[in-house]
């Protein structure tokens, strides 16, 4: 025992954090997930200036380190302080399973969440304009495809770079998502013009069912960051200062609780485990259900409502 404890003692950070990335990467955490791990572990060392041993690391270190966030680095919203503080969270819980760190509770600080942007109609008319083909680029083509398809799924872009063409299923009208993030595969409608978009995008795109349904000019796999690149790029031709691929997922959400649809499919078809992101948008988006609201209320349906015209004798 007192050889585990001098061992634990001697237990340096990095060393603990080494430990934790090795775990991550057999658990098969995606890449983005660890690059963000690297990036909060990168900012809580340049607030501690050197590696320490784990066991010195204690509430006070939280401490300092919110007012790290907060003080030095100007411009940094609450958001944000929570996003590097959620990671080195889960980088310390694991320091504090293992014996390497005292047992403390970590706390994220309270913030309100901003409302999530979404693209305009007017926007989206201008990138839904489909481009003429014959005289076309295919990646401007392909970019108007993947538009469409964003916005027909709300799929995230990780799971937009991984689709397989053999994952569209005509017959069903249906798309299996093999790579999503809480790696759980799952099957989604596909409305009937986004399959007629993408019977015609196959027959321009070609290829086998094993390869990337979307793909660079060259035939190869789109990455997260290309496909960034590309939407970027697509966007600002088509004169729309927004860049977000993962607006589309929000405009998605957006006008499925404005078209008055089912929040427990939006759950299902967004991926969520829970309910509470469904809650969010719909609390988000609250104003805009005022939209129309007297025609879907039911008390403004009820026919004795509607033959007394709205007047009530006081």
């Amino acid at each position: 025992m007192r050889i585990q404890m001098q061992a634990n003692k001697e237990k340096t950070l990095k060393i603990a954090f080494d430990e934790f990335l090795r775990l991550k990467k057999v658990k098969r955490v995606s890449n983005e997930t660890l690059r963000y791990y690297n990036e909060c572990f990168r900012y809580f060392l340049e607030y501690l200036e050197d590696d320490v041993p784990s066991v010195e690391i204690n509430q006070n270190t939280i401490l300092g380190y919110l007012e790290y966030l907060q003080e030095k680095k100007a411009g940094v919203s609450d958001i944000t302080v929570n996003t590097y503080l959620s990671g080195i969270r889960t980088i310390l819980y694991f320091c504090m399973s293992q014996g390497y760190t005292s047992k403390f509770q970590i706390s994220l600080i309270k913030a309100q969440k901003p409302l999530k942007e979404t693209y305009s109609d007017a926007e989206l008319e201008k990138l839904l304009k489909k481009p003429n083909i014959k005289n076309c680029s295919f990646s401007e083509y392909r970019n108007w495809v993947i538009i469409c398809y964003l916005l027909g799924t709300g799929n995230r872009r990780l799971t937009v770079c991984n689709l397989k063409i053999s994952d569209i299923d005509f017959e069903m009208h249906e798309v299996k998502l093999q790579v999503v993030k809480n790696k759980k595969p799952y099957k989604i409608p596909i409305s009937p013009f986004l399959e007629k978009t993408l019977q015609e995008y196959l027959t321009y795109r070609k290829g086998n069912p094993d390869d990337y349904l979307f793909c660079t000019a060259y035939g190869r796999q789109l990455t997260p960051d290309g496909l960034n690149t590309c939407i970027q790029k697509y966007n600002i031709s088509r004169e729309v200062t927004k860049k977000g691929i993962h607006l589309f997922r929000h405009t998605f959400a957006k006008k499925w609780i404005l078209n008055k649809g089912d929040p427990f499919r939006l759950q299902a078809i967004l991926g969520h485990g829970t309910m509470d992101m469904v809650k969010e948008y719909v609390e988000m988006f609250g104003k805009d259900l005022q939209k129309d609201f007297e025609i879907f209320n039911p008390l403004d349906n009820m026919e004795c409502v509607k033959k007394s015209n709205g007047h009530i004798k006081i």
